[in-house]
């Protein structure tokens, strides 16, 4: 299951070639593979977290009595807000302190979110809560790379990188067959319960039970062994000690990274494009999957989930097997393997995610849905390589979270975007499936064009990197 290692090795390798890194002796392998299992298991809460809260979009929407376009904002906006502001600096912190620390935390204060949103007295009160989901976990991607790439030899991480994925495999997979599951088991209850003495609707009793994940799973990340920076000494540094007030704020805030990326805009603008349009869809679809099974084909959460759950499961675990192998095999041909991979993978999610509204019966869609989730599968290990190859080192972390951001960013808008179509353009709302149809034409083939755009500027930037022994 490896992934694009020429990429990937060549990034460890570029940080052992730095002045001091050399004679750094490895940590032991026993504590790097006891850190991927903790980062997996937090990033499967995250996400499973992400998928349950979707799967309940029906049930939010009939108790507060809400619009498409309303539950869209809930689905995605909603959470990126906070992030929007705190995000990238949060992400800082991966580069200044000990990683398992800013990844416990990020983790504990997610679940304590979660489990505040079930008993949330109002729609606003739900809001609230969502709006901090996102900055939470910002650092949970950047911090997680950070420390697996100093964790592990060069020859390990294309493996590590590809079980990575597992916490979102698990996370969106069993988050549809148990979700769906808890969600039926709540509905024998009555309409209004009792949470610790508070009243609150049945299904807000699932955000409690995934928020206490929240916090095992940031007890665990505080047993895990901080690895040693692979980097020059100070190389953590933004900027000079002397350096005034506000230059530091700057700094902090993500302007140098900002500035590294522009500086290289030919090929970062590409990419950049592509990931955020590509997930204005991508990560809008799947918000909009309960609702858009249920209104057209009459399915209830579930038998939606035990389908849908499993089919992903399969997909999803195929996806970053066939994905690594068609990856290494294109690395072997192509310095731009890793965009160029992911350019062709980007064109098959096009045409699958376009049919699976489609579809004349649930079943069909379903099976559309997972077979473009496979395909997105297959091509995120070579576009996070990509970047990883690229990235300045001392501004890993900040470049990663600032990719990441306008993934998240975009993602978050595009359960808005969906469901905005749906209220104003479709404007009948049991036929959602529309919205998700008109959304995927506009934005998918767009993200394609971008990353085939790509590949040129991506392969000189390789060859520059490689001159320079990098």
């Amino acid at each position: 299951m490896a992934i694009a290692p020429t990429a990937t090795e060549m990034v460890v390798e570029a940080q052992n070639a730095q002045p001091g890194s050399s004679a750094q002796p490895w940590p032991p392998e026993g504590a790097g593979w006891f850190a991927l299992a903790a980062i997996v298991f937090a990033t499967f809460v995250t996400f499973f977290d992400q998928t349950v809260f979707a799967m309940l979009a029906e049930r939010i929407k009939g108790s507060f009595g809400i619009s498409d376009s309303t539950l869209g904002f809930l689905l995605g906006p909603a959470s990126v807000i906070a992030y929007v502001i705190v995000g990238i600096p949060l992400a800082r912190l991966v580069d200044i302190y000990a990683r398992k620390y800013v990844l416990a935390a990020g983790i504990a204060v997610l679940g304590l979110i979660m489990a505040l949103g079930g008993i949330a007295q109002n729609f606003g009160q739900l809001i609230g809560t969502r709006l901090f989901v996102g900055a939470s976990s910002s650092a949970n991607g950047p911090g997680s790379y950070s420390l697996l790439v100093d964790a592990f030899r060069p020859m390990r991480i294309p493996l590590v990188f590809a079980l990575l994925q597992l916490g979102y495999i698990g996370g969106s997979s069993l988050g549809n067959i148990i979700g769906g599951q808890m969600i039926a088991w709540t509905a024998t209850m009555p309409e209004t319960i009792s949470i610790l003495g508070i009243p609150a609707f049945n299904w807000q009793l699932v955000l409690v039970i995934i928020g206490s994940l929240g916090l095992v799973a940031g007890g665990i990340l505080l047993l895990v062994r901080e690895p040693p920076r692979r980097s020059p000494a100070g190389a953590h540094k933004l900027v000079a000690e002397d350096t005034g007030f506000g230059r530091k704020v700057a700094a902090f805030m993500g302007w140098d990274a900002a500035v590294a990326i522009w500086q290289r805009k030919q090929v970062f603008v590409p990419l950049f494009a592509a990931l955020a349009l590509s997930a204005v869809e991508s990560q809008g679809l799947p918000a909009w999957r309960v609702p858009f099974i249920a209104r057209t084909y009459g399915w209830n959460e579930a038998e939606i989930g035990g389908l849908l759950g499993t089919l992903l499961l399969v997909s999803m675990l195929a996806g970053i097997f066939v994905g690594g192998l068609f990856v290494t095999w294109m690395g072997k041909r192509y310095k731009d393997a890793n965009i160029r991979a992911t350019a062709i993978i980007f064109a098959c999610t096009t045409v699958t995610t376009i049919s699976a509204p489609l579809m004349p019966t649930g079943e069909l869609a379903i099976g559309a849905m997972a077979l473009g989730t496979f395909f997105g599968l297959a091509g995120a290990p070579a576009q996070n390589a990509a970047i990883q190859r690229i990235a300045p080192n001392e501004k890993r972390g900040q470049v990663s979270a600032l990719y990441l951001f306008m993934f998240t960013f975009f993602g978050a808008m595009g359960s808005f975007v969906i469901g905005w179509v749906s209220t104003y353009i479709v404007v009948d709302e049991s036929q959602v499936w529309k919205a998700i149809l008109i959304t995927a034409v506009i934005f998918l083939p767009t993200a394609t064009f971008f990353m085939f755009r790509g590949i040129r500027p991506y392969r000189e930037e390789v060859e520059r990197l490689e001159k320079l022994g990098l």
